[in-house]
C-alpha cells in the first residue's frame, strides 16, 4: 500500500477545451491497471472539444449542472449523483450549462497499446452546437 502524490491542479488546454476548465488527476494506473480518473471543474459555458475514447468513458457529476452530447444528437442533462457512460468510439462533448458551474469525475481506461490513443480530440464545439444542447 502507498499514498499517491497527486500532480498539481492543471488548467484545461485551449486545444481541448472552450472556457475555463481545471482538472485534478486522481489516479493514473500503471500496467496492468489502465484506469484513469480526473476531477474536472467547468465554469459556466465551459466545455470540452468533440472527442472519442478508444475504450469508452464514464462521467459522474459531483456538483453543478452540465450536459453531455453525442455526435448523433443525443443530449443528457447531468446533475449531482448522475453517471453517464459513452461507449468506445462514440464522439461526444461535455461541459457546464450556461448559468452553473459543474464538476464531474471523468473515468476511462487506457488502451494498453502505446500505438493506440486513449482519447482522440476533434474540433471545438461551436456556439450553435452548445446553445442547441441547452434547449433539449
Amino acid at each position: 500500500m502507498q499514498k499517491l502524490t497527486a500532480p498539481a491542479t492543471a488548467k484545461g488546454p485551449s486545444e481541448m477545451f472552450t472556457g475555463e476548465v481545471w482538472f485534478d488527476q486522481i489516479y493514473r494506473g500503471e500496467e496492468p491497471s489502465r484506469a484513469r480518473v480526473n476531477a474536472v471543474r467547468f465554469a459556466p459555458c465551459a466545455r470540452t472539444n468533440w472527442h472519442v475514447h478508444a475504450v469508452g468513458q464514464t462521467l459522474h457529476v459531483t456538483e453543478g449542472v452540465g450536459v453531455v452530447a453525442t455526435g448523433d444528437g443525443q443530449v443528457i442533462v447531468m446533475r449531482p449523483g448522475d453517471t453517464v457512460h459513452t461507449p468506445p468510439g462514440q464522439w461526444h462533448w461535455h461541459g457546464a450549462v450556461a448559468d452553473r458551474f459543474m464538476t464531474h469525475l471523468a473515468i476511462w481506461d487506457g488502451t494498453g497499446d502505446p500505438d493506440v490513443e486513449e482519447t482522440t480530440w476533434g474540433e471545438p464545439v461551436t456556439d450553435d452546437e452548445y446553445r442547441s444542447a441547452q434547449t433539449q
